[in-house]
């Protein structure tokens, strides 16, 4: 399975959108608009590892809510990110059976010599 998770109205997405370039066997799903199910938030974190490495602190609401300040659980993070779709780390890119989450230069780099190979 070849897909990237992404949100339309995010620039750093598109941004990292124009610049892998994805071909016409990856789908793209705009989590915004199409929001993200618990199957496939659960393929997610068995590619990553866990629901923590794919939450984003960044997220507007993570301050907003004070979370910062409690103790979060695996299921925690589970549930804030398939509560609202700002709690993704952006871009999720799946190539097969690997994951690259997150905007960073060595991740996206990653992402596109495996996306193009």
């Amino acid at each position: 399975m070849k897909k990237i998770y992404y949100l339309s109205s995010c620039d750093t997405c598109k941004r990292i959108l124009n610049e892998l370039k994805p071909l016409g066997d990856i789908e793209l799903q705009d989590i915004k608009s199409d929001q993200i199910t618990p199957e496939q938030l659960k393929a997610m974190r068995n590619l990553a590892g866990s629901y923590e490495a794919l939450f984003s602190r960044r997220a507007r609401l993570f301050s907003e809510r004070q979370l910062k300040d409690q103790q979060l659980e695996e299921k925690d993070y589970q549930a804030l990110i398939l509560e609202h779709y700002t709690f993704l780390k952006r871009p999720v890119i799946l190539v097969n059976n690997q994951i690259f989450i997150g905007n960073s230069k060595k991740v996206i780099t990653a992402a596109k010599e495996t996306i193009h190979s």
